[in-house]
């Protein structure tokens, strides 16, 4: 029997290889050996308030007034949030709020729905 790596997702023993790169069967991860020992930042988990993983195309929650910069409102507790998109960065949620328009929240004031 072949010795492969387990997945580093899901840490699964039952990858395979695929010419240049391995496979998990049960979580569809692929990579190859050199991503497999370098940090991989691209996978980045991203969680709300209540640890849950966020994920494109999630509707959220906010669960604090947040402050408008340049704005006299404020967005209240309770709006709800529909369709972000993760993105790099210490404001790591993109999305538009109505009344508000075009923004980006923090994913530590904000809860999944």
């Amino acid at each position: 029997m072949f010795n492969f790596p387990n997945c580093p997702k899901c840490n699964s023993e039952y990858t395979y290889e695929d010419e240049n790169h391995f496979i998990c069967p049960e979580c569809a991860h692929e990579w190859t050996l050199e991503s497999n020992t370098e940090s991989n930042d691209d996978n980045k988990i991203i969680k709300d308030a209540n640890g849950n993983v966020l994920n494109d195309g999630d509707t959220v929650t906010v669960i604090k007034d947040l402050k408008v910069k340049g704005s006299s409102s404020a967005i209240k507790v309770g709006t709800k949030v529909r369709n972000i998109r993760l993105v790099d960065g210490d404001h790591n949620i993109d999305c538009k709020i109505d009344g508000f328009g075009a923004m980006q929240l923090k994913s530590e004031f904000v809860k999944k729905v």
